[in-house]
C-alpha cells in the first residue's frame, strides 16, 4: 500500500471514530420526543413506530410519544415533520410509500429525499404472489406460462401499494400481461382469491400468512432477498430468475431537514441498538421483518437508489391504471 493510501485510510478511520465520538456526546433527548406515524393504527408502520418509541423511551429514560397522523398515503404526517424543528424531538416513521411511491404518483408539498434528514432504515415485510391452493400453478415459471397462455388478473391492496408495484415490475421483467384489480386493502384481495373470484393476488406475508398456514392459498414467490424463516418452502423471485426483484414494504426513521450530522448519528446509534435487542428482534421476526443496520449516509443513499429504481415503475403503473 502506498503512503498516500495509508494516510487516507488513517484519516478516514480517524474521521469515523471522531464522528462516532461526537454522536455519543450529543445531549439528546432533553424533553419528550414526538414520533409521528403517518398511517392509521394497526399496520406495520404503527407496530414499528410504537415498538421503537417504547424501547427508546425505556432506554433513554424519556417520554417518546407515538402520534398517528394518517392520510394521503402518508403525506399529511410527513409534511408535518418536514416543517418541524431539526432538534431531534420530532421524528417520523417514513417509508417507501410516503417517500418513494407517493411523490412519484403526484405532486406533494415535500420532496421525499431532500426535505428530510434520513436517520435509519427499520425494515419491513416482503410481499408474496399468491394463487388458490386448487390452482395448477405451483411456481413463478408456471405462472408466467399461464399468463402467456391466457389473460390473467391479479388483486392487490390498491393502486400504488408495494404489492401492486412489485408485480408491475415483475410484468416488465417477465414480459407478461396481467390486469391489475385494486382492492381497499390486502384483506379483501386475499378473501376474493380464496373464494375463486380472482386467480392471483399479491399481499404482504403478514397479511397472507394465516391463509397460507391453513392451506387455502399457495405462495409461488416472495419478494425478499432470501427465504423467510417460518416459510422455508416459498422461493424468492431472485431464485426464480429475477435477481432485481427484491421489494419490501420498508419503513424508516427520518426527521426534519438540516439536522446536525452528530445528532442524526446519535439517534441512528440508539435506533440500531434498539432493533438488535432480543425482544424487538423477536417481535419483528414474528412480522417477517428483518431489521437493517445502515448509518445515516448509507440509508440516505439507499433512499436515493429506491427513488431512482421505483420512480419509473410507479409512473408507468399509475398511467396505465388511469387509462
Amino acid at each position: 500500500m502506498h503512503i498516500k493510501q495509508i494516510v487516507t485510510v488513517v484519516l478516514s478511520s480517524g474521521g469515523l471514530a471522531a464522528s462516532a465520538q461526537a454522536a455519543n456526546l450529543v445531549e439528546w433527548p432533553t424533553r419528550p420526543v414526538r414520533v409521528v406515524i403517518p398511517y392509521a393504527p394497526g399496520g406495520s408502520s404503527d407496530l414499528l413506530g410504537r415498538l421503537l418509541a417504547q424501547k427508546l423511551g425505556d432506554t433513554l429514560k424519556q417520554n417518546f410519544i407515538s402520534d398517528n397522523r394518517p392520510g394521503a398515503t402518508g403525506a399529511i404526517g410527513s409534511e408535518l415533520v418536514a416543517r418541524g424543528t431539526p432538534d431531534g424531538h420530532t421524528l417520523l416513521i417514513s417509508g417507501v410509500g410516503s417517500h418513494v411511491y407517493a411523490p412519484a404518483m403526484t405532486k406533494l408539498a415535500y420532496d421525499g429525499l431532500e426535505d428530510f434528514t434520513h436517520i435509519a432504515l427499520l425494515g419491513g415485510p416482503p410481499g408474496v404472489l399468491l394463487v388458490n391452493s386448487s390452482s395448477s400453478v405451483r411456481d413463478v415459471p408456471g405462472l408466467i406460462a399461464q399468463a402467456k397462455a391466457q389473460p390473467l388478473v391479479f388483486g392487490s391492496a390498491g393502486t400504488g401499494s408495494s404489492g401492486h408495484l412489485a408485480i408491475e415490475f415483475f410484468k416488465q421483467l417477465a414480459k407478461v400481461n396481467m390486469q391489475h384489480v385494486p382492492y381497499k386493502g390486502a384483506g379483501p384481495a386475499v378473501i376474493d382469491l380464496r373464494a375463486g373470484h380472482i386467480p392471483v393476488a399479491v399481499a404482504t406475508l403478514v397479511a397472507a400468512a394465516p391463509q397460507m398456514k391453513a392451506g387455502a392459498l399457495r405462495a409461488v414467490g416472495i419478494t425478499s432477498e432470501k427465504r423467510v424463516r417460518g416459510f422455508p418452502d416459498v422461493p424468492t423471485f431472485v431464485e426464480s430468475g429475477f435477481p432485481t426483484l427484491v421489494a419490501t414494504t420498508w419503513f424508516s426513521l427520518s426527521g426534519p431537514p438540516k439536522m446536525p450530522g452528530a445528532l442524526a448519528a446519535r439517534i441512528n446509534q440508539e435506533t440500531r441498538k434498539a432493533l438488535r435487542t432480543p425482544e424487538l428482534s423477536r417481535r419483528l421476526g414474528d412480522e417477517a421483518i428483518e431489521a437493517n443496520d445502515l448509518d445515516p449516509q448509507q440509508f440516505t443513499n439507499f433512499m436515493r437508489t429506491e427513488i431512482s429504481r421505483w420512480g419509473p415503475v410507479v409512473k408507468a403503473a399509475v398511467s396505465v391504471q388511469v387509462k
